[in-house]
Formats: structure tokens, sequence, C-alpha cells
């Protein structure tokens, strides 16, 4: 596969860096091509300018509009075009980052705000006048996965933590950028009391890492509904037929035939985030996707 690796952490010392030594080392023994995006070492600009897609600094800056104009003419900025053209080569990417103020850093949130423009990962539509999205759109085929460390315990990220699911916040990523260009969503790595961690522990994470890289071509995807597949009614709102008298994030998961590259998941059995650990095994997967 060709792996895009986007990184963001600004210390390559750090137990981030430490862990994408490990996947890069790990996806080269397997005989995947890898190329990275090292944001901080890019020294990447996060901010959206009219510059970005040579607009009039003078004139109304409607970003979406005026950014799918200077892609589809081929003027957008280098930087901008240089990551296009990663994606574009990449069956798959990991997101890797440390969880800061319940989100993304800005400089990742920032690659997003810039790269990801209309025409190029929204804003598409078919030959129905239908736009492309949640399942459907320019990157669909590619998978994602998320990798990112949190400075909490596992307990505290977990449905009654106090921090909250680990899946809900990592949803708006998982769900509302990945899934909405299209991309399928492995579920994620998360490393949990990252500032705690010591030689061992370290050691753990890292072969989970491996584990992880090694089924990134064809570990199941989050079964997310594709906005196009019939669950939902003309005002995007499920049916009320499906998880009846639930509502919530997790509604937006399937738990029966799944679309293709989605396949078929099982109801959970409890609520997501409350699954525990099997006693002594590190959790390589995501507590409410394993």
């Amino acid at each position: 596969m060709n792996v895009l690796w986007v990184f963001a952490h600004p210390e390559r010392r750090s137990l981030n860096g430490a862990l994408r030594r490990e996947g890069l080392r790990a996806l080269d023994d397997m005989g995947h091509q890898v190329r990275q995006s090292d944001l901080y070492a890019m020294g990447w600009d996060p901010v959206v300018r009219a510059a970005d897609y040579g607009h009039d600094p003078r004139e109304r800056l409607l970003v979406g509009a005026v950014s799918q104009r200077a892609h589809v003419a081929g003027g957008l900025s280098e930087d901008i075009r240089a990551e296009h053209d990663k994606i574009a080569w990449a069956d798959a990417l990991v997101l890797q980052f440390p969880l800061w103020w319940f989100g993304m850093p800005a400089i990742l949130k920032g690659w997003f705000d810039r790269v990801f423009v209309q025409g190029f990962a929204f804003g598409v539509k078919d030959a129905r006048g239908r736009t492309l999205r949640y399942g459907d759109g320019n990157l669909t085929g590619k998978r994602a996965m998320v990798v990112v460390t949190a400075g909490a315990r596992d307990s505290g990220l977990r449905g009654r933590g106090v921090h909250g699911d680990v899946e809900e916040l990592l949803f708006p990523l998982h769900h509302g950028t990945l899934w909405y260009t299209g991309m399928s969503v492995l579920p994620p790595l998360v490393v949990p009391g990252a500032d705690r961690l010591d030689g061992g522990g370290f050691g753990d994470w890292a072969a989970c890492l491996r584990e992880r890289l090694r089924g990134l071509g064809t570990d199941e995807p989050i079964a997310f509904r594709r906005e196009l597949g019939g669950d939902y009614d003309g005002d995007l709102v499920l049916r009320p037929h499906l998880d009846p008298g639930r509502a919530g994030l997790a509604i937006h998961r399937r738990h029966g035939t799944a679309p293709p590259d989605q396949p078929p998941e099982q109801p959970p059995s409890r609520p997501l985030g409350q699954e525990p650990s099997p006693p002594g095994q590190v959790p390589c997967r995501s507590s409410g996707s394993r």
C-alpha cells in the first residue's frame, strides 16, 4: 500500500516521535511505500489566507467558492497542491497527534482547513446532482487511522469517565471529516496515560501499533451509515425505524448489512466506551471498537 503519515507533534524525541519511528519501521518491513507530512518540521502554516487561492484581498473572500475555483484552475498555493498530490497517491492515511484540549493540535486542524478544499474533499456532486459526502466523495476508497496519545488514564476516557468517551471526542474527526469526505475509518489507536508511560509500557504500545498497521488494509472499518444509503430522510434525519427511541452519536453506526468496504457489525452489548479490557491484555483497539 501507499501510506501517507501525517504527524502533528513539535518534539521528535517525544513519545509520539518514538511511536512514529516504530510505525514507519513496521510499514517498511511490511513492504509498504510511505510519504510523510511532518507538520511542525515543515513549518506548516495553519491559517487560511486569500493568498492560498490567488485571491485579491480587497475583495470579499468566500472561502468555499474561491478555493474551488482555484482548485479547478490549478491556482492553489504550492504547499496545498503538494499535500493534494500526497493524498491522491495514498491508499491510506495515518494521522498521529496528541490530544490537546479535547481535540487535535491547531497545526493539524489548519492542515485540514487549508488542504481539504471544496472540490477536492467536499462539495462534489454526482450525475444526479446529489452531494457526495458521508461515505461518498473524491476520497472514497482510501482508508484512514488515527493514532492519538492522551495524558488522561484509560478509565477516564470511557463512557462514564470524567473526560467522556474517547470515541465521542474523536467523532468530529472520524465522522465529520474523514467519513464525510468518503474515507473508510479504522478504529483508532488511543494511548492513554502518555505522560506516565515507562519503558515497558512503551514496548507494549509499540507492539500494538505494529499490530494495527498490519491490518491497515484489511481490518474492518467503523461501520458508519452512508448519507445516500437510505438510512436518512430528506432532512438528513435517521429514519425512525432505525435505532428507535435512541439519539446521540452512536446511532450513526450501522449494526446490520453495511455498504461496500463497511463490513457488518454486531450491535454493541453496552454503550460505547464501557467495554472492559481483557485481564492482562493491552487495549490495542479503542474501548468501543473491539
